[in-house]
């Protein structure tokens, strides 16, 4: 009687395991598009924005035509990504991540800025090689790279500030510290009068973006935490926290919001439930 039911369990156990890959690997292929609309007084003249992050190399139809479709579709003034194009891999290289940038860039401005992965390749060039070498210099005449730099969007009163900080604030586990007063030194300074933008690619420093000045903060990395579980959320983060505060969608703090893109791809565990690789679309107006 115990082995029946043991045997049951277990039988039960594997078709829900089996169903769970199954859907992941539909979810995986398939683009979700989330519109958010943000008023405020600074801003002179409606702007529309996609939003994406976490490629990760990914691709949605041949050489991510599907991908480009759709952004055409929200017909954006530019493109913002919050890193994390490519996959920080030794033997991967970055020629998915390389050909949609050159397309996005010859179709509208591309603001990016760096996620760990690329920062990685960056800093360890010995493991890496020349990942990081090859995506810049085949991308910097089609993007804009905001490595703790600006642009500013003079016609719509918008200024852009792409934050790349140190391997520190990546680390897995314990979440490091952060004040204020090193955005203040690392990032060029905010504009009083504008509406200010910053691509994050890390959310979990949200209020310290606010208290540094971002009016909105456009974030990934935690790719959705994986698995979304209704009245619960995202399941794990890439920094191998449970349920982790931030995982996807618009939050505010003291009037600041923060928009997180569940991301499009993945790296180690490709794994998506009720959880789609998405594009963001933010429409900007004034008062």
């Amino acid at each position: 009687m115990l082995f029946d039911i043991i045997s049951i369990i277990c039988i039960f156990a594997i078709i829900c395991l089996c169903a769970v890959l199954i859907e992941s690997r539909r979810e995986n292929h398939m683009l979700s598009v989330s519109h958010y609309t943000i008023t405020d007084k600074r801003i002179k003249k409606s702007a529309t924005f996609a939003m994406i992050a976490d490629l990760h190399n990914a691709e949605f139809g041949d050489k991510n035509e599907d991908l480009i479709k759709e952004i055409k579709k929200i017909a954006p003034d530019a493109v913002l990504i919050a890193g994390d194009v490519i996959v920080g891999k030794k033997d991967v290289r970055p020629g998915v991540a390389i050909d949609l940038l050159q397309k996005l860039g010859s179709e509208f401005p591309v603001y990016i800025s760096k996620g760990n992965h690329e920062m990685r390749t960056v800093l360890y060039t010995e493991q890496y090689g020349d990942i990081w070498e090859c995506l810049y210099e085949q991308t910097k005449n089609y993007v804009h790279w905001l490595i703790n730099e600006e642009a500013t969007l003079a016609s719509d009163n918008i200024q852009i500030v792409g934050l790349d900080m140190d391997a520190a604030y990546y680390r897995r586990f314990r979440l490091q510290k952060m004040e204020t007063d090193y955005l203040v030194k690392l990032l060029p300074t905010r504009h009083q009068d504008a509406y200010t933008i910053l691509l994050a690619h890390n959310p979990d420093y949200f209020s310290v973006y606010a208290e540094w000045g971002a009016d909105l903060v456009l974030s990934g990395h935690v790719h959705g935490g994986m698995i979304i579980l209704p009245f619960l959320g995202g399941v794990i983060s890439p920094m191998v926290r449970l349920f982790p505060k931030y995982y996807r969608g618009m939050y505010e703090y003291r009037n600041k919001k923060m928009i997180l893109t569940g991301g499009l791809g993945g790296h180690t565990l490709k794994f998506r439930v009720n959880n789609k690789p998405e594009i963001c679309v933010i429409h900007l107006e004034g008062e």
